[in-house]
């Protein structure tokens, strides 16, 4: 070799460690001076310790306080494993086989194919939602690679009762339908938060923490149902399910001064503890979100409001045409042999479909759907659940010749059982309509009062004059005579209305299919709580409103005016009002 070529390799050599070191030397300097904030979080990471504290969600309870819990947290463990813990020990086998033997849900072969096919990873969950009991049976077994992680379930001691007003809360934490839903925000809390950093263990330096924000639980909410008033419904709601088997049920106490929900229950339930498990017919709150033709409860609108527009009085008459009456080339009929002629009074008590039609003839279209409007019929209530359903109310400009003689008896237009219910509440509250609501106030985990419900006036369809006449009118129909005689309840005097309608079908009515209620209010001189039962397609030979809905109303009135103690009043009577027979 030249000693030319010699010089040319030293010269190449020195160089390339020329250009090494100068390298070298800017990745130093750029570490120690240059713009590395990106890689500094990294390192800072990897030697702190985070971790998220959960907030203990709030409590649901009845209207009775701390007593009555529906709805609490439960401390509960997730089940985990490290799979690179596990691998380089050989220990898959046996943690498997120990886990599969906890587990009797999971297989051995699931759990060893979830360690084997991440070896590189360190976090895998095994199993969710375990009891703290069990999550420490497992952790004696000392098994190589497993942990706990803490978690909070939402449960409901007792299960179905209540399920649509309470809801349920899913598996990441968020309220997901009823009370639960419409509260998440106050209910769910803020979780807190500890960051620190840690020793070459892994282990947390405490004297150097940067961040310890304790978590803030959740408020209580306290509802303005009554457990025990709610017992009383859903056991006479399912007695009524066994004994009709309907495509459903469901029932409304309401407190008529305020607007307070005492009770509210739908069959078929859920359990909101196991959720995955419903279907979305069960999980339906049909009190609020089913709207169906009211049949002959909207009858006391009619009458109502032209005893207030004054086109008739109690004892105005009307020819019923024996039962069946062509208006406009259509017949409409009344049940049974039908009558002659018929004071409104007894119109009413007997639920003539007739003379209700020529009732509502009196007031003209735009004024009855003004009415109607004014009672809540057409619009959402405002009640504080989501899926309150406003039902079916057209404009008066887009009714047919026929329409108002069809409204009149509860046919062309749907509601729900809560706006139903509304109408009644309202004539026994002096002609008030008043907004319903089951949250009575949220309370933060110090005492304070975040938010209270107050009694809200929505309008005042008719004086107190013709509210006190309704009451009367309407306690006839409970009496001998009336159609809704085993809604009476011994001792008190009940002002209510039987409902059976026919179910919309292929353009017409069906002639099978059936919803039958019963709605109403006690005591009739002094109300108190109004109340509606409605049955979805009652099946056998009984489907009227006053053979299957009114005792269900009688059982449910009858217990909770002995619950709250309510004692009998005297006879209704209203001002200025004399009634024929």
């Amino acid at each position: 070799m030249s000693e030319k070529s010699v010089r040319l390799r030293i010269l190449v050599g020195a160089m390339l460690m020329g250009l090494a070191m100068a390298g070298l030397g800017s990745q130093v300097a750029y570490l120690h001076l240059g713009p590395h904030e990106e890689v500094l979080q990294k390192i800072s990471r990897t030697r702190e310790y985070e971790k998220t504290i959960l907030a203990g969600r709030g409590r649901v309870l009845d209207c009775n306080g701390t007593g009555n819990i529906l709805a609490l947290n439960l401390s509960v463990k997730n089940v985990c494993v490290d799979p690179f813990v596990i691998t380089q020990s050989r220990k898959t086998d046996e943690v498997a086989s120990g886990l599969t033997m906890a587990l009797p849900t999971r297989s051995r072969g699931e759990i060893a194919s979830l360690i084997e096919s991440r070896p590189e990873k360190r976090f895998a969950c095994v199993e969710h939602y375990l009891p703290e009991e069990r999550a420490r049976r497992i952790g004696m077994l000392g098994l190589p690679g497993v942990f706990f992680e803490d978690a909070i379930i939402r449960y409901y001691p007792q299960k179905d009762f209540m399920c649509h007003v309470l809801g349920f809360v899913n598996y990441e934490g968020t309220g997901s339908a009823g009370v639960e839903l419409a509260l998440d925000s106050l209910l769910k809390g803020k979780a807190g938060l500890i960051r620190a950093p840690v020793d070459a263990r892994r282990r947390e330096v405490r004297s150097r923490r940067g961040s310890d924000v304790p978590p803030e639980a959740g408020a209580d909410i306290m509802l303005t149902l009554d457990q025990n008033i709610q017992y009383i419904v859903e056991k006479a709601l399912d007695e009524a399910v066994a004994e009709y088997h309907p495509r459903g049920a469901w029932a409304i106490v309401q407190r008529v001064r305020t607007g307070e929900i005492l009770a509210m229950a739908s069959r078929p339930s859920f359990d909101p503890n196991e959720f995955r498990e419903a279907s979305q017919e069960m999980m339906r709150n049909r009190a609020i979100g089913d709207v169906y033709e009211p049949g002959s409860t909207l009858k006391a609108i009619t009458i109502a409001s032209a005893i207030e527009a004054g086109t008739v009085t109690p004892n105005t008459t009307f020819n019923c045409e024996n039962g069946c009456w062509y208006y406009k080339g259509r017949p409409l009929r009344d049940h049974g042999s039908g009558y002659g002629v018929l004071t409104v009074a007894d119109g009413l008590k007997k639920s003539s479909n007739v003379l209700a039609a020529k009732v509502a003839l009196t007031l003209g279209d735009a004024r009855f759907e003004q009415c109607l409007r004014a009672f809540g019929i057409g619009s959402k209530l405002g009640l504080d659940l989501q899926g309150e359903e406003a039902g079916i109310l057209h404009p008066a400009k887009r009714w047919s010749g026929l329409d108002a003689t069809r409204i009149a008896i509860g046919q062309s237009v749907s509601a729900t059982a809560l706006q139903v219910l509304g109408v009644y509440c309202a004539i026994a509250n002096d002609g008030y309509l008043m907004r319903p609501y089951v949250v009575s106030h949220c309370v933060s985990e110090d005492g304070t009062v975040l938010k209270r419900t107050q009694p809200q006036v929505l309008s005042r369809p008719i004086s107190a004059r013709t509210a006190a006449t309704m009451r009367m009118l309407l306690a006839r129909v409970t009496e001998e005579g009336g159609t809704g005689t085993r809604g009476a309840i011994e001792g008190f005097k009940v002002a209510g209305k039987t409902g059976t309608a026919q179910k919309p079908e292929n353009g017409g009515y069906s002639a099978t299919r059936y919803i039958a209620s019963f709605v109403g209010f006690v005591p009739a001189e002094d109300p108190q709580i109004g109340v509606i039962v409605v049955v979805d397609e009652p099946r056998g030979e009984r489907y009227y409103g006053g053979q299957v809905a009114a005792p269900v109303f009688a059982r449910i009135g009858g217990q909770t005016l002995r619950y709250l103690d309510v004692n009998p009043g005297q006879d209704v009577t209203a001002p200025s009002v004399a009634l024929r027979r």
